[in-house]
């Protein structure tokens, strides 16, 4: 087996006790609520544990389909079938490798390696920051989630495809034109498979970390929507959920601070009833492409130049594209 048909290699893991304080910061909330007794029956907190408990069952067999799609891809799909498939000029392989990630789904997590591989086995940087952006906001998991979160509205999947779609090919054609080499931190390039580990192994592996490190963020992000539901005050939310740009904003941001798993963000974003759909739909593109673990990641990737100015425009146009389609669509 060549050095380009070998699987991508697991970079950046975090440590093996991230994902049990994620979930034990989950579990902790609802142990003491059956702990404090009575309290488990005020109407607050059993609307805060409906919540909480909808968004988690709904959103987790998308997580599991998705990181197991992930893993799979990670394991058996060579990366030089990327390579090949993608034009030989920069400006046309950008979009082809957006519209790519419609077919080729996997969640936020294993983009930002997939890409390092890519660029480190001669992919255009560019090209494989379209990838990057668009395969963790179109793919069909996270559409059909869409469609099951926003039932008989398929203007909203519509939109947020296009404007996903039209984020990751801005910003590729942006690094085209603005992109500097000393803002990249060099590529590790991987030599072949690691030794010992077979491909059905790396695939136990990559579908192990994926759904711990993402469902230990879903879990928390549910929690976060449940307690906004419960606890913001309504004067509150009408301050923004009554302004259009306000509320687009807010929920921008809340996207960045929840890093909520790409297969699960529909469901979040469909609970935020108070606010208007381009507001959600802003919340559902911005959210797979900036939020902080994958600024972490492509930090620790492609070095903390890059990650600070590309995160920063990125979040800008996936606001802009949101508005743009959401206004016309929604």
């Amino acid at each position: 087996m060549s050095a380009a048909e070998a699987p991508v290699p697991r970079t950046l893991a975090p440590p093996p006790f991230w994902p049990l304080l994620l979930l034990g910061a989950a579990v902790l909330p609802g142990v003491l609520v059956f702990a404090l007794g009575r309290w488990g029956d005020v109407p607050a907190v059993q609307a805060w544990r409906t919540v909480c408990l909808a968004v988690t069952v709904q959103a987790l067999p998308f997580l599991v389909l998705g990181t197991a799609l992930s893993g799979a891809i990670n394991a058996f799909v060579p990366e030089s079938v990327f390579r090949r498939v993608l034009p030989r000029r920069p400006a046309l392989a950008v979009p082809v490798a957006g519209v790519a990630g419609v077919v080729l789904p996997g969640c936020e997590c294993a983009s930002v390696p997939v890409a390092g591989s890519l660029i480190s086995r001669g992919v255009t940087p560019a090209a494989a920051f379209a990838f990057l952006l668009s395969a963790p906001a179109v793919n069909p998991v996270v559409l059909t989630a869409t469609a099951i979160a926003f039932p008989g509205n398929p203007a909203m999947v519509l939109a947020r495809l296009l404007a996903s779609l039209a984020t990751a090919v801005v910003m590729g054609w942006l690094w085209l034109r603005f992109g500097r080499a000393e803002w990249l931190r060099p590529v590790a390039r991987h030599t072949g498979h690691r030794a010992g580990h077979s491909r059905w192994d790396e695939f136990r592996r990559g579908f192990q970390h994926d759904f711990l490190h993402a469902g230990g963020f879903l879990v928390v992000g549910a929690m976060a929507a449940a307690t906004f539901n419960v606890t913001v005050p309504g004067s509150v939310l009408d301050t923004f959920s009554t302004s259009p740009w306000l509320s687009v904003l807010f929920l921008a941001a809340l996207a960045v601070l929840l890093a909520v798993c790409s297969e699960a963000d529909a469901f979040l974003a469909a609970s935020l009833t108070g606010f208007p759909p381009v507001a959600r739909l802003a919340f559902m593109v911005v959210g797979p492409m900036v939020d902080l673990k994958l600024i972490a990641l492509q930090a620790g990737t492609f070095g903390r130049a890059f990650a600070v100015r590309f995160s920063a425009a990125t979040a800008v146009v996936a606001v802009a594209c949101s508005t743009l389609a959401g206004g016309v669509l929604l």
